[in-house]
């Protein structure tokens, strides 16, 4: 069995795997994400230098996974944003956002790699005390894989952002 791709930050170096990658996710699974194929094939190589140099800092990180020493062979990418608090004496919130694998290696364990450091790194990093996402209230598979990794449903829904008609199911989880 061949070993799973390396998972690592997404650095602002990475600005062209960053599109390849974006592009790959919009065409993929287009009702996954606010963003259009278009929009994102409208930016320029600067918007995409700006846009990777902010996916990782104080509040934010972007994980990666690939299969190159170069950034090539893309796999899999999950974001993790810390939300503002609401007060100072609750502990902080992370989002977890831009969770995608590409097709060739799912089924193979990196959602589980990427989601275990997505959440160590929220944790650690970032201070957040819970980790959050949305999820479609139609898409069972991902519901049972958050479930499987400790996430709860919050009871808290909104319309999803690409189909008002459907909700976009709040799931939280706890971190130490």
């Amino acid at each position: 069995m061949e070993p799973l791709p390396r998972v690592r930050r997404l650095q602002p170096s990475d600005w062209r795997l960053l599109r390849e990658v974006r592009l790959e996710m919009l065409k993929d699974t287009p009702m996954a994400y606010v963003e259009s194929l278009e929009a994102a094939r409208r930016q320029t190589e600067t918007q995409w230098q700006e846009r990777a140099a902010s996916m990782s800092g104080d509040s934010s990180l972007t994980l990666v996974a690939d299969a190159g020493q170069d950034g090539s062979s893309f796999c899999g990418l999950m974001r993790v944003v810390v939300k503002e608090p609401q007060s100072t004496e609750k502990p902080l919130q992370a989002m977890l956002l831009s969770v995608y694998v590409a097709p060739g290696h799912r089924g193979l364990g990196l959602a589980d790699e990427l989601l275990n450091e997505a959440c160590k790194a929220a944790s650690e990093e970032l201070a957040a005390g819970s980790i959050q996402l949305g999820v479609h209230q139609d898409n069972s598979r991902a519901l049972a894989f958050y479930r499987r990794h400790g996430f709860e449903t919050t009871g808290a829904s909104r319309p999803y952002p690409q189909d008002t008609s459907k909700l976009e199911l709040t799931m939280e989880r706890r971190l130490s």
